[in-house]
C-alpha cells in the first residue's frame, strides 16, 4: 500500500508533554475596568496639577545649598516612581551633588547617600571617601539604623577590586542580620532590614519599589502631602494603562492559542507582561512592553516546544525553516508543529510592518532576534542530546548565555527607544559585551537555581547548578553559594561598565533594568 503527500517524520510518536499549572488569570483582564473613563480623566487631570506642584518643590530643591536636602529628595523622586517626570532638573541637581566635592564629607550617611546617588547614575565618585570611617579594625559600620542600610545599599555599587567596599556588605551584613534577631527594631524598621537583605535598593524593580515606598513613606512624619497625593495618582493611572495593555495582550493570546493545539507549553502570558514591566514602566512606552511580551510568548512556545514535545528531527526541521523563514520546509511536520511556525510568522511580520510604520530604524531586528533565540534553543537541543557536560562553569557560560535572552531583551529595550538608538548602538549590544554579559549572567545563573529542581524532573540541559557541582564535587547548597557570587561579580561589571560611559545612559539603564 502506497500513500502520497509528505509523511511526518514521526507519526507514532506517543507524546507526553509536562503538566503546567494552568494560568490563574484565565479572561480575567478582559472584562476588568480598573476605572471608568471618566474616573481615569479625572486622575490624569488632578495628577497634572500635582505634577506641576512637585516641579516647583524639585526646583526650589535645586535652588538651594542644602545638600542632604537635595540628595533625600531624588532619593525620594526615585522610590516612590516620580522620578521619571523630571529627569532634567532631577541630572541639574545631581550635578550640583557631584560639584560639591566636600559637602557632609564627615558624615557616614551623608557620603553612603551622595555615593549611592552618583554611582547609580554614571558619576566616577571613589571608593575613597569611605576610608576616613574605618575603626582600628579596619570596618565601617554604625549604629544608626538608617545609616547603616544606607551604606549597606551604597556599598553594592562596588566594582571589582574595591576591597573597602567588599568589607563594607560582609560586615555589615551580619550586623543587619543580627539586629533581626535581638528583635528590638519598630515593625517599620524591621521590614526595611528585610527588603535590604533580600535586595540591594539598585537591585529592585522599580515599579515594584514605588508599590511599596508609598505606603513607607506616607508613615515618615517627614512626608510631603503633594509628593505622596501625586505618587498615589501616577501609580494609580500606570495600573489602569496596565491593564489595558493585558486587555489588548489577552485579546492577541486567546486568538493566537485558538490556532494551535498548546497543550505542550506554559501559559504565562500576564507574568511576562509582568516582567517587562522591569525594562520598561513608563507610560509612553506602552507599546514596546506588549511588543517585549509578545517576543517572549514566541520563545516560551519554542523552548517548551524544544524541551519537551518535538523529537530532535522535528526540531532540526523546525530551526531551519525558523532560518530560513519559510514554510515549506514545515511540510514534513506534524500539523501542529506547521501551524506554530505560521503563527509565530505572522506575529512576527505583523510587529516588523508596526515598527516600520512608527518610522522605528531597527524594525528589522525584531525578527532577527526571534530567529537567534530559536537557533540558541535548538544549539541545547544538541547538547542535551550529545550528553554534553562542561568541564566548569565557565565554560557553562560561555555556551549557555546566549539562550537566557536577556542580550535579546536588552536590544528590544533598546529599539524601543527610537532615534535614541543608533546602528551601533544595537551592534555593540550583539557582541555581549561586558555589561551584557554580566546581564546575561545575573538571569542564566539565577534562573538556573531556581528552576534547578523542576528541570531536573524531565529531560534537559545540564544546568550551571550541576555544572558546579561535578567542578567542586559538592552539594546543590554549596554550588548554589558559589553560584551567588558569580552573580555579584557580574553586578560588579555592570557597574563598571555604566561608569566607564561607553554608551548613553538612557541605554545603559535599560541594561540594568533587565538584571
Amino acid at each position: 500500500m502506497t500513500t502520497s503527500g509528505p509523511v511526518p517524520l514521526v507519526s507514532q510518536v506517543q507524546r507526553k508533554p509536562l503538566t503546567y499549572t494552568p494560568s490563574p488569570w484565565g479572561d480575567f483582564f478582559l472584562e476588568h475596568i480598573p476605572c471608568t473613563p471618566s474616573q481615569f480623566l479625572s486622575m490624569k487631570e488632578r495628577a497634572q496639577s500635582k505634577k506641576e506642584q512637585v516641579r516647583q518643590i524639585v526646583l526650589e530643591t535645586v535652588a538651594t545649598s542644602n545638600l542632604i536636602q537635595k540628595m533625600e529628595l531624588v532619593d525620594t523622586m526615585q522610590r516612590i516612581g516620580l522620578d521619571y517626570h523630571y529627569k532634567k532638573e532631577i541630572n541639574d541637581l545631581l550635578c550640583s551633588v557631584y560639584d560639591d566635592k566636600d559637602g557632609g564629607s564627615d558624615n557616614l550617611y551623608i557620603t553612603s547617600l551622595r555615593f549611592y546617588l552618583l554611582r547609580k547614575h554614571g558619576y566616577g565618585v571613589s571608593s575613597g571617601v569611605f576610608e576616613k570611617f574605618r575603626d582600628e579594625q579596619g570596618n565601617i559600620s554604625s549604629d544608626d539604623v538608617s545609616c547603616l542600610l544606607m551604606l549597606y545599599d551604597a556599598a553594592h555599587l562596588r566594582t571589582r577590586g574595591e576591597d573597602i567596599l567588599d568589607n563594607i556588605i560582609t560586615f555589615n551584613k551580619s550586623h543587619l542580620q543580627s539586629l533581626l534577631l535581638l528583635e528590638n527594631l519598630g515593625p517599620e524598621q524591621q521590614d526595611e532590614v528585610q527588603c535590604t537583605l533580600e535586595t540591594p535598593r539598585f537591585r529592585r524593580v522599580s515599579r515594584v519599589e514605588a508599590r511599596r515606598y508609598i505606603s513607607v513613606y506616607e508613615k515618615k512624619t517627614t512626608r510631603d502631602a503633594t509628593i505622596l497625593e501625586f505618587a498615589k495618582l501616577d501609580y494609580n493611572i500606570l495600573q489602569a494603562i496596565y491593564c489595558d495593555e493585558l486587555k489588548e495582550l489577552t485579546a492577541w493570546w486567546k486568538d493566537f492559542q485558538s490556532r494551535i493545539d498548546l497543550c505542550f507549553t506554559r501559559d504565562r502570558m500576564v507574568e511576562l507582561h509582568f516582567w517587562m514591566l522591569g525594562v520598561l514602566f513608563e507610560p509612553y512606552h506602552s507599546y514596546p512592553r506588549q511588543m517585549m511580551t509578545k517576543f517572549y510568548i514566541i520563545m516560551t512556545l519554542i523552548d517548551d516546544l524544544y524541551d519537551n514535545y518535538s523529537t530532535t528531527e522535528e526540531s532540526d526541521i523546525f530551526t531551519t525553516a525558523m532560518e530560513r523563514w519559510d514554510e515549506e520546509i514545515t511540510e514534513q511536520l506534524p500539523t501542529y508543529i506547521k501551524a506554530l511556525f505560521i503563527n509565530i510568522r505572522n506575529t512576527t511580520n505583523k510587529i516588523e510592518e508596526e515598527l516600520r510604520h512608527k518610522k522605528n530604524k531597527h524594525a528589522e531586528l525584531f525578527k532577527k532576534l526571534v530567529i537567534d533565540m530559536a537557533k540558541n534553543y535548538h544549539a541545547e537541543v544538541k547538547w542535551r542530546d550529545e550528553h554534553f557536560i562542561p568541564t566548569n562553569v565557565e565554560e557553562h557560560l560561555q555556551i549557555s548565555l546566549p539562550s537566557r535572552g536577556c542580550m535579546h531583551m536588552t536590544n528590544l529595550g533598546f529599539i524601543s527607544l527610537g532615534d535614541v538608538t543608533t546602528k551601533e548602538d544595537v551592534e555593540w549590544a550583539l557582541t555581549f559585551p561586558k555589561i551584557i554579559r554580566g546581564v546575561c549572567i545575573v538571569g542564566r545563573v539565577g534562573n538556573d537555581i531556581v528552576s534547578h529542581e523542576r528541570e531536573q524532573a524531565s529531560q534537559h540541559v545540564v544546568s550551571t547548578v550541576q555544572t558546579c557541582m561535578n567542578q567542586y564535587e559538592t552539594t546543590v547548597e554549596e554550588a548554589n553559594k558559589k553560584l551567588k557570587v558569580i552573580i555579584e561579580e557580574a553586578w560588579m561589571d555592570i557597574v563598571e561598565e555604566c561608569l566607564e560611559h561607553k554608551r548613553p545612559m538612557a541605554l545603559l539603564e535599560i541594561a540594568v533594568n533587565v538584571a
